[in-house]
Order: C-alpha cells, then sequence, then structure tokens
C-alpha cells in the first residue's frame, strides 16, 4: 500500500534530493578581497564584490548522486510489496547519502585551505536537505521494520 507512513517519508527524500539539485550547497566570501565562492550541486563559482563569475569548476558528480538518491526512494516507495528489498534499497540510499554529505564537506574543506579563508563559510539550504533526507531515510527504515514485526507477530497468532 503506498499510503503508509514510510511512503510519505520516502517522498521527503526525493523532495529533499531536489532542493539539494536546485538550491546553494555552500557560500564562502572573503571580506578582503570581497570574493565570493558559491557550491551548488553543478558547480563552483567563484565570483567578485559585483556578482560577476570569475572562474567555474564542475561538480556534476554531486548533482549525478544527489539525483540517484531521489530516484532510489522514489522506486523505494513502490516495493511495498517487498518489505526486505525496500529496506536494502533505502540502506544503499544512506550509503549515498552519506558519501554525499562527505564529498561536499571535502570540496568545501578544499576550497577554503586553498583560499586561506579564516571561517568555513556557510552551509545554504541545499546542504541541510541531504541531512534531512538522511533522518526520513531513517524514519522510514523504522517504519518499515515496525510494518515487517507487525505481518510476523500476525503469522505467528494464525
Amino acid at each position: 500500500m503506498i499510503q503508509r507512513v514510510q511512503s510519505i517519508f520516502l517522498l521527503l527524500v526525493a523532495i529533499a534530493m531536489g532542493l539539494t539539485l536546485g538550491m546553494p550547497l555552500w557560500v564562502q566570501e572573503l571580506a578582503s578581497s570581497g570574493e565570493t565562492w558559491k557550491l551548488d550541486a553543478l558547480f563552483m563559482n567563484q565570483m567578485d564584490a559585483s556578482g560577476e563569475v570569475l572562474s567555474s569548476s564542475s561538480h556534476w558528480y554531486i548533482a549525478a548522486i544527489a539525483a540517484f538518491v531521489g530516484l532510489l526512494a522514489i522506486i523505494s516507495i513502490f516495493q511495498y510489496r517487498n518489505r526486505a528489498r525496500q529496506m536494502m534499497i533505502n540502506m544503499v540510499n544512506s550509503l549515498f547519502m552519506v558519501a554525499l554529505v562527505a564529498i561536499v564537506f571535502l570540496t568545501t574543506n578544499g576550497v577554503n585551505k586553498e583560499i586561506g579563508a579564516v571561517d568555513n563559510g556557510s552551509y545554504e539550504i541545499g546542504f541541510w536537505a541531504i541531512l534531512a533526507a538522511m533522518v526520513c531515510n531513517m524514519l522510514a527504515n523504522r517504519f518499515i521494520r515496525k510494518d515487517e514485526a507487525l505481518i510476523k507477530s500476525v503469522d505467528r497468532i494464525r
């Protein structure tokens, strides 16, 4: 049944990955030079004080992983007949989300070291959406396990 609680959480995972794809992940502003570095799912842009892009580097793999995570969440919604497969898909999805957070973190730390920034910059809504998706995925797995336990207890009564 698609109208279960875990389906709502899995849909929220897909929506959060859409936010990750569409919103900035990280912004670093240097007060001394007025330059800004902005990371989104596809590009890392270096902009001057007027907002003109000075350089841009592709980070397409962040967008690819985020899209894959969203797709896996949608596939998992329709695996409601096989709860074991649904949990496995969600666990694989969790690994990809952890990898996504690690990639973003390592990328931003590399830029900070390269430019010699004093602070770490600010993580934006796209980054926090990844963490929200991880929580929703964990809750979906919890409710799937609860359904599985309920089915096993009903089978014991028969």
